[in-house]
């Protein structure tokens, strides 16, 4: 029975899982953010938050804590986001001197050193004095997972993004879709077209608009002065009847 098992087996040996979430861990530090399945984002979560505690703790002084945090997540290279195309078109001889000096002791803290213009960064050092110094004041909440709603091709598994809270993206930049051709055509038709009205010194949408309210002025005056006449005919008629009556009346 698997009473009071919260791990997730992910159908692979505790050697491959424990290399998986570490390599998972590593590239949500180094990117802010990775797409996998929503099971292993779930499963990667709670190491990853532990790994940002202990980095907290290393930044208070504890030698015990960064030797745990380097047993737990490894202490790989990683090149910065800035030099990284510079990094792509270098050859071997180059790379292995950004990341190694001439003595064999790894670059750890990515400053430019032996006539490099940079070199590699440790992962631990990026975690403990990038990630971790955002967290300072934080309790604790610093990933989250977001459903995506394509599945995973081939199997059809949910998938998920696993991110750094504060390191997202604003949606208005990423989901903006680009103008068409079409559309690009239709606004400079209309840019032409309320430049030439401009020009020539008229408007057409406001020329309807103040001929139905003269309209509208003329046909007022006229429906009010023919109820006055109608008036006035029965209570002239009226009177004069009235003054008949009198007259006989007085005979």
């Amino acid at each position: 029975m698997r009473h009071r098992v919260a791990r997730r087996k992910l159908n692979r040996t505790s050697e491959h899982r424990v290399a998986l979430r570490r390599n998972m861990a590593q590239s949500l530090f180094e990117h802010g953010q990775i797409r996998t399945t929503l099971t292993k984002a779930k499963d990667l979560r709670p190491f990853a938050e532990r790994l940002i505690t202990l980095a907290l703790d290393v930044r208070k002084g504890n030698l015990a804590a960064r030797r745990r945090l380097t047993a737990l997540l490894g202490d790989r290279a990683m090149i910065p986001a800035e030099f990284q195309e510079q990094y792509d078109d270098m050859s071997n001889a180059a790379r292995a001197r950004v990341l190694r000096s001439r003595s064999g002791r790894r670059h750890r803290l990515g400053q430019a050193r032996g006539g490099q213009k940079f070199t590699a960064v440790s992962i631990v050092h990026h975690l403990v004095n990038d990630v971790a110094a955002a967290y300072e004041e934080r309790p604790g909440g610093y990933t989250r997972v977001i459903r995506l709603g394509k599945a995973k091709p081939g199997d059809n598994a949910p998938m998920a993004v696993l991110q750094l809270v504060g390191q997202e993206e604003s949606p208005g930049t990423v989901t903006r879709p680009e103008k068409t051709t079409r559309q690009r055509r239709t606004e400079r038709r209309y840019a032409a077209a309320a430049k030439a009205l401009k020009k020539a010194g008229r408007s057409p949408a406001v020329e309807p608009a103040k001929e139905e309210t003269a309209d509208e002025e003329v046909a007022e005056p006229q429906v009010t002065v023919e109820p006055a006449v109608d008036e006035t005919v029965p209570r002239g008629d009226d009177t004069t009847a009235e003054s008949g009556d009198a007259e006989k009346a007085g005979e």
